[in-house]
Formats: C-alpha cells, sequence, structure tokens
C-alpha cells in the first residue's frame, strides 16, 4: 500500500520535484506464464484527484477530459497537510470496471516529462 507521504518522497528523489512532469497511469498486468512476473501494458494521462477525509484516500482518476495533474499543481498542497493526511492510501479510478485500484508503484520517463503511477490487474 502507497500512502501520500511515499509519492512526495520519491517525486522529491526521483525527478527534483520537477513541476512539469504529468501524472500519468501506468497499467501492469501478471504474465501469463509466470504470474510473479509483470507486462507493462499501456499508459494514460490521470485528469483528476479527490481527497477524501473520510476514506482517507487521495485517489486519482481517468476521466477522458484534456486536463492533465502536474507535479507542480499537486505537490504543493499536499507538502502543506497535516501529518495524517500523509498517511492516506493512493488509489485509482481508471474507468467502471476497474475502479478504486491501489498503486502499487511509482515510475518515470525524463523524456517525456511523465511521472507514473503503476497499477496492477
Amino acid at each position: 500500500m502507497k500512502v501520500i507521504i511515499d509519492l512526495i518522497e520519491d517525486i522529491r528523489e526521483s525527478i527534483s520535484n520537477a513541476e512539469d512532469f504529468v501524472f500519468t497511469a501506468g497499467l501492469l498486468k501478471e504474465d501469463k506464464n509466470d504470474s510473479s512476473k509483470l507486462i507493462y501494458a499501456g499508459e494514460s494521462p490521470l485528469n483528476t484527484y479527490h481527497i477524501d477525509k473520510i476514506r482517507k484516500q487521495l485517489t486519482f482518476k481517468i476521466d477522458g477530459s484534456d486536463t492533465q495533474i502536474t507535479v507542480g499543481a499537486l505537490i504543493p498542497p499536499l507538502l502543506i497537510s497535516d501529518m495524517d493526511v500523509m498517511m492516506y492510501e493512493l488509489r485509482m479510478d481508471v474507468n467502471e470496471q476497474y475502479n478504486d485500484m491501489e498503486i502499487v508503484g511509482f515510475g518515470k520517463n525524463e523524456e517525456m516529462k511523465k511521472y507514473l503511477l503503476f497499477i496492477k490487474v
């Protein structure tokens, strides 16, 4: 389980808080021949996010719009959050079939200025 503080630390370490990086969903699928291996199956930009104080989650969403979340838009408000908010779980809504998905890891594509949030299906 990844939480907000994990995200903040990884962004600081991996891309030095570069504000122009765009948050992107990365889809991982289990290898049919070896379930211990994951195969990269594509990506999509994340369009919105919401902090749910009741469920204690930061949820990213793909809604098909042209809106894109940048590091510069998301991270500064998170940095001034209370410590209990820093422990909120990271989740993602891809579509109706893949809703409330756990974010299992992070990555980056420096050439394309993408910061990836990986989910597994």
